[in-house]
């Protein structure tokens, strides 16, 4: 009976380690802070997996050129800034923001909206009223594709950087 029971309660504990190996995220929550700690990103990073992630209407990637994405998976992006900022040349008070992105293949547009607690961009349309600033930057082509979605928040710009593509956003402190 004992040694049932030890054979019971190791299939048991196999089996509950199994699930929750199972429930581990595929896109895991990242905050990412700039070395001087004035800009905070929170995403949910996913993975390119061998999909194509950015390309036109109609093509089998992930995200259409031209179409509002949460910039990340799961929850929309939220941006906090310490101070009032120049974000890409568009005066922004301190405080938290989702950041929406619309991708496109030369450039894209970059959206702060003080709309909080966004889950994807499904609603963009319904909150784009709160876009506080909305700014375009040129794409970089990355020689080699970027397998995991990576925002580096730097002391003044924000790197978005997936697949082949990167962009650059110039976050300035206010009056510097």
């Amino acid at each position: 009976m004992k040694k049932l029971f030890a054979v019971f309660a190791l299939l048991l504990a196999t089996v509950t380690w199994a699930h929750v190996q199972a429930q581990a995220p595929a896109s895991p929550k990242m905050t990412a802070e700039s070395p001087d700690k004035s800009i905070k990103v929170v995403y949910g990073q996913p993975s390119k997996k061998g999909r194509v992630i950015f390309g036109p209407e109609g093509s089998s990637s992930l995200e259409k050129y031209g179409k509002v994405w949460r910039t990340g998976a799961n929850e929309a992006t939220e941006v906090t800034f310490k101070n009032d900022v120049m974000f890409g040349g568009k005066m922004v008070k301190a405080g938290t923001y989702t950041l929406f992105t619309i991708p496109g293949e030369k450039e894209w547009s970059v959206i702060l909206n003080s709309q909080l607690g966004q889950w994807g961009a499904y609603d963009y349309d319904k909150i784009k009223g709160s876009d506080v600033a909305a700014i375009k930057v040129p794409v970089s082509m990355n020689k080699t594709p970027i397998e995991k979605l990576t925002i580096t928040p730097a002391n003044s710009s924000i790197a978005i950087a997936w697949d082949n593509m990167t962009i650059s956003v110039p976050v300035m402190k206010h009056g510097s």
